[in-house]
């Protein structure tokens, strides 16, 4: 399969000025991110790069914090009849009190300029503009004088660069520049208190540039701050040597005259403040041949992103997001930049600084890796096992000082910049417990996916680790077993359902939430087979015996009667109807991956049924909700292309949209007000809904094309499953033609066997026949397999 061909079948076109930034195309190269607009006289681009942020930190009120078990005292003691803790005034003031510091507008993707390039619209009219996925390269189309023109717009994949190049239509003579203005123009969201920028503007060398400090002291006059924490960047732009320049009276702009050879190269510096310092460092004046040079190994890079997996199905729609959404995926992130936020690379104004643009651990910030692993782009994961690592000393602290047990208790909230305090240690969200084991589970994925046993020992293994040592001491505290429980059951308790109830009067909601049941359970099995991988048993001996004890003593799912039968729900006791955020009922199918089509029928059929009951308000089940249904082999695809449709931008990318009033919406909420907060990054990760109804290998054994009709065709290229196998495979007219599976580690292919009359294995120590439900057969490093259907029945 040529997947840099199908990539280049799906470009975004657009056929009109891009006037608003969601109109814009998306180029990126992980780290810096641009948005390309147009207006009737001018292109304007939009900077903004995954380590550019307004640093600034609030961390005030933490003596009055006090400790979990303090609080837990008090909050045990307000009367169960109450309608809502926050009739209780202490506790009232205290969620004040903890919310204060999350109520600044700071830290937040800090926004980095933009580029103007304007022109005479009486002459010059844009007609609209083509993003090309496979190489990210944006051609924004003109008539200039009724004759066609364009400029082209890429970002550079091995440098914080965006280069314009101007081409001409169908004439052959180079065409007269049309642009007479370039100007630089600083956020207008600048918050007025950082020092202002230092602007430089360069006849000669047709340069401008300006220069912005990020302190970080959160005090105006930056008393008593250590300004070597400080952090700064630069956005400059320089011009071709052939075009004519002259002064501006407007700052940080040149006046153009008419020239061939139109070129702009546009360079983000950034860093610490004593690094990128106000002195501008020279660039190179752009030409047709460093343009091309530039453009040419970009494209290699993009050549080679397509080369890792790709898929060609009958159904457009379908093959249009896979691609599509790959590429905004590599646009945004990549390991040796910080792990992007809710809202990536892309920033203007106040886009991208709702909730800080911050890391939510309890779905956002995992969803958009979930698309790495099956796609065969773990390299991507890195950027989020870098954060991890970062948010891990904190997580530490605050296990140990505030609630007083080992490990690490992982934040609801965090931000990419040093901390010494949770971001939001509110008791309503800042007590789920789910997100402790949530935040590591992708670092064993990791380690299935790849077999690497280097990274699962010196990356996972500890991160890991901690969150178990916690658990298995919150597990096991006096107030989560006992007589008071009635069984001899360790619970989860107390905890908050992501995104519903908060904490309630008497804890009635608050223990055994299903979400937290089946990624701790999750947890403990993950770090019992790494401790065997990594041959640790005896050295960890303590621990697992106190991880069997709790899992022998598991709590069981809470369960329901609906409408659809016996159903999954998010806690004890809980109403089956009730309208859901998080799609917490469909946890245990994923992420928690406990069940699927490999559970006996009683417990499939519970599961279908909780899949099919489920009301989700709207806004964070795009992916979630429908990667669950895939995974049962329940999925209506067509459903689920309505429902991406739905919610798509104009600029290709999927917002977060609701479905429903009647949870905590009402039917007067504008039902798109999130698509305008920011590009949702979580929403990249749908093509991992498609990959799962052609793929499945959670549990280690290879099951072919579950939630995909053989009637229609379907061919997927190299695919990461469980085991560090890379697959490919191909069905139509009903059947599948054929199966070939590469192996990276020293494995047992385990696969679901979908020929009733048997599977000639063809390998390179010769072919051989074999039959049954299941085939399996160990296999080597640089090992390829292929597997078609046996010409006679045994």
């Amino acid at each position: 399969m040529n997947a840099l061909h199908q990539a280049s079948q799906h470009a975004i076109v657009y056929d009109r000025p891009a006037v608003h930034f969601f109109e814009g195309a998306l180029l990126g190269n992980g780290g810096l991110g641009a948005v390309v607009t147009t207006r009737p006289d001018s292109v304007l681009i939009h900077f903004g790069h995954n380590n550019v942020w307004d640093i600034r930190i609030a961390e005030q009120n933490q003596d009055q914090l006090g400790t979990f078990e303090s609080l837990f005292e008090r909050l045990k003691e307000i009367p169960e009849h109450y309608a809502s803790l926050s009739e209780e005034n202490w506790y009232k003031e205290y969620v004040a009190m903890a919310a204060e510091n999350y109520s600044f507008p700071y830290p937040r993707p800090m926004p980095c300029g933009s580029l103007l390039l304007g022109f005479d619209q009486r002459t010059t009219e844009v007609l609209g503009h083509t993003l090309h996925i496979d190489n990210g390269r944006c051609d924004i189309h003109f008539l200039v004088h009724g004759v066609p023109a364009s400029l082209q717009v890429f970002v550079d994949q091995h440098a914080d660069r965006l280069w314009v190049a101007m081409k001409e239509g169908s004439m052959t003579d180079p065409i007269a520049s049309f642009v007479n203005r370039l100007k630089l123009i600083p956020d207008p969201s600048t918050p007025q208190e950082l020092p202002r920028f230092r602007s430089l503007v360069d006849i000669s060398s047709k340069e401008v540039a300006f220069h912005q400090t990020l302190p970080y002291s959160n005090k105006e006059d930056g008393a008593s701050a250590d300004s070597s924490l400080d952090r700064a960047f630069r956005l400059s732009a320089k011009l071709s040597a052939a075009i004519p320049v002259q002064e501006s009276d407007q700052e940080l702009e040149l006046r153009l005259g008419s020239g061939t050879d139109f070129f702009v190269c546009v360079q983000l510096e950034e860093g610490l403040a004593s690094t990128v310092t106000e002195i501008v460092k020279p660039i190179d004046s752009p030409t047709k041949q460093s343009c091309e040079s530039a453009f040419s190994e970009s494209e290699r890079s993009w050549q080679a992103y397509w080369s890792r997996s790709g898929v060609a199905l009958e159904d457009a729609f379908l093959e249009q997001m896979w691609y599509r959404n790959l590429y905004f995926f590599h646009c945004s992130v990549k390991a040796e930049a910080t792990c992007p936020g809710i809202f990536a690379n892309w920033s203007y104004g106040r886009i991208s600084a709702e909730w800080h643009g911050d890391y939510h651990m309890n779905y956002n910030t995992q969803q958009p890796f979930w698309v790495a692993f099956s796609s065969n782009h773990v390299d991507k994961h890195l950027a989020y096992v870098n954060m991890v690592d970062h948010v891990l000393p904190i997580s530490q602290k605050w296990a140990k000082d505030y609630y007083g047990l080992r490990g690490a208790y992982y934040p609801h909230s965090a931000y990419p910049v040093e901390m010494n305090v949770m971001p939001y240690p509110v008791p309503h969200w800042g007590w789920e417990i789910c997100e402790t084991p949530w935040t590591v589970q992708s670092l064993w994925w990791h380690y299935l996916y790849t077999m690497d046993k280097t990274f699962l020992a010196d990356r996972a293994f500890r991160p890991m680790k901690e969150a178990v040592l916690f658990m298995v001491d919150y597990m096991k505290r006096p107030d989560a077993h006992g007589e008071s429980w009635g069984d001899d059951r360790y619970h989860i308790f107390p905890t908050v359902v992501p995104e519903l109830y908060e904490l309630t009067p008497g804890f009635k909601k608050n223990s055994d939430c299903i979400v937290d049941l089946t990624l701790t359970k999750f947890l403990f099995h993950a770090y019992k087979q790494a401790c065997s991988e990594l041959e640790r048993i005896e050295d960890e001996a303590e621990l697992l015996t106190e991880v069997e004890e709790v899992l022998l003593k598991f709590p069981d799912y809470p369960v329901a009667q609906s409408q659809r039968g016996k159903v999954f729900v998010s806690v004890p006791s809980e109403d089956p109807e009730v309208v859901y955020n998080v799609p917490n009922g469909v946890s245990t199918i994923f992420p928690g991956e406990d069940h699927g089509l490999h559970s006996d029928p009683e417990t499939y059929e519970i599961a279908v049924n909780s899949y099919r009951n489920h009301r989700n308000e709207g806004g964070n089940d795009l992916v979630f909700y429908h990667l669950a249904g895939a995974r049962l082999g329940q999925l209506d695809l067509d459903r689920f292309k309505r429902h991406v449709a739905y919610c798509m931008l104009p600029n290709g990318t999927c917002t977060d949209k609701l479905l429903q009033s009647g949870g905590r919406y009402s039917d007067t909420t504008a039902y798109g007000y999130m698509g305008e907060m920011g590009v949702w990054f979580e929403n990249f990760a749908l093509p991992a809904v498609i990959n799962e109804c052609l793929l499945q290998s959670y549990k280690g054994i290879l099951r072919f094309f579950p939630n995909w009709s053989l009637q229609t065709r379907a061919e997927f290229s190299t695919l990461r499953a469980v085991g560090g196998f890379l697959v490919s495979a191909e069905a139509q007219q009903g059947d599948i033609q054929w199966i070939e599976i590469y192996s990276e580690a020293v494995s047992e292919l385990r696969i679901y066997n979908p020929w009733e009359q048997g599977v000639r294995c063809l390998r390179q120590s010769g072919e051989e026949t074999r039959s049954g439900h299941m085939i399996t057969m160990p296999t080597t490093p640089g090992e390829h397999i292929r597997f078609i259907r046996a010409q006679h029945s045994f």
